[in-house]
């Protein structure tokens, strides 16, 4: 099959978290299964450098990534003027995957799609619900501006039971939503120690806590810095890029690591505990990689992924600080408990891999498609 991609942000960005993760993985199993993939995107790298204004294509996991020159940008939101023209010089795709909401790529390919009667899967990425940052707006532009996106795509795409019910409850209907969910990397060694004690002069008894992820409101980070004083001998990590909204991360034991472009797998196996305390997450990949390298993890009921351990594989926790910071201290009291939760990551890793997941998306395209090639020869053949 011939599949487009069209998303806000792509590789080697890694500033708007798992999304770009995990599309990476997905479109390198699915070129490796015969497909050809265009992907269509901004030149958005972080939120502290200017974007390219300039258009590029660069082939990235064997797909042709077309780079669109962004001179104009909101936060994520990438304005890119030749997008008209890039999708009318692509060859038609059989099936589109419109991998984000509430930007100008994402919309403006939906609509697009819609205008040539192609058939689209659309994945909002946890979005789908208004929350945090101008709600009022979002739900006015939600009813109006981009009420095609969901309710034009040949079926809607989400990470997890939770993400499936608010797009349910927005409106579409429910045989057209489907639970993919998303694939933990692979478990893999141990990487060489590496520098996070040293580097911020953490005594080597001392517990460490890690947070991987923007550095946002809605992330639980408060939380994780409340716990400090009740856990005076910890110290916290967090590493990610500063969305400068609406959470303060400063103490004396709190260390900030800025997310290079390289994954951040190093990072986990030097930690004590990983802790996603979120408020809301369609579901929440790095609590898949922290897993995956056999570091403790621990979730709030909030995030899509905790749905997808099993007893023993993480400790999955109510969005409570109380909760949260009792579930931290017993993580790093009992050391038979982090043993188990060592264990049973790269357990959940190996049960829940990319392969089987690139499989069920892979079956999704195949169906809407030939929905569609079955509409078009019924109205031709009328």
């Amino acid at each position: 099959m011939r599949i487009l991609f069209a998303a806000p942000a792509w590789a080697p960005s890694r500033a708007f978290g798992g999304p770009v993760v995990a599309a990476g993985e997905l479109v390198r199993r699915l070129v490796g299964q015969g497909h050809e993939i265009d992907i269509v995107t901004t030149t958005i790298l972080d939120l502290q450098r200017r974007p390219v204004a300039r258009s590029h294509v660069a082939l990235v996991d064997g797909a042709s990534v077309h780079y669109l020159g962004t001179p104009l940008r909101y936060r994520w939101m990438g304005i890119t003027p030749t997008l008209p023209v890039a999708l009318e010089r692509l060859q038609r795709p059989d099936v589109v995957h419109v991998f984000g909401f509430r930007d100008p790529v994402t919309t403006g390919t939906a609509a697009w799609c819609r205008v040539r009667g192609i058939p689209y899967v659309f994945e909002p990425l946890g979005m789908f619900h208004a929350r945090l940052r101008k709600v009022a707006l979002k739900r006015a532009l939600d009813a109006t501006l981009y009420r095609g996106v969901a309710h034009g795509a040949a079926a809607v795409v989400v990470a997890s039971q939770r993400e499936h019910d608010d797009v349910v409850a927005g409106g579409v209907p429910a045989e057209r939503v489907h639970v993919r969910g998303n694939g933990f990397p692979e478990p893999l060694p141990a990487p060489a120690a590496g520098d996070l004690r040293s580097r911020f002069d953490i005594p080597a008894g001392a517990p460490l806590i890690l947070y991987v992820g923007r550095i946002a409101s809605g992330k639980g980070i408060e939380h994780l810095v409340a716990a400090l004083h009740e856990i005076p001998e910890a110290h916290l990590v967090l590493a990610g890029p500063d969305d400068r909204h609406g959470v303060s991360a400063d103490g004396e034991r709190v260390h900030r690591v800025p997310m290079s472009e390289e994954p951040p797998q190093h990072l986990y196996p030097q930690a004590d505990v990983f802790v996603l305390a979120s408020a809301g997450e369609s579901f929440g990949m790095v609590a898949a990689e922290a897993a995956a390298a056999g570091t403790p993890v621990i979730v709030s009921d909030r995030c899509g992924i905790a749905g997808f351990f099993e007893e023993g594989e993480a400790l999955v926790v109510p969005y409570e600080r109380a909760e949260i910071i009792a579930a931290i201290r017993r993580v790093l009291s009992d050391g038979e408990l982090r043993a188990q939760l060592a264990r049973g990551g790269p357990a959940a890793a190996r049960r829940t891999s990319w392969d089987r997941v690139a499989a069920t998306q892979e079956e999704i395209y195949r169906a809407v498609a030939s929905r569609t090639a079955a509409t078009n020869a019924s109205t031709d053949g009328s």
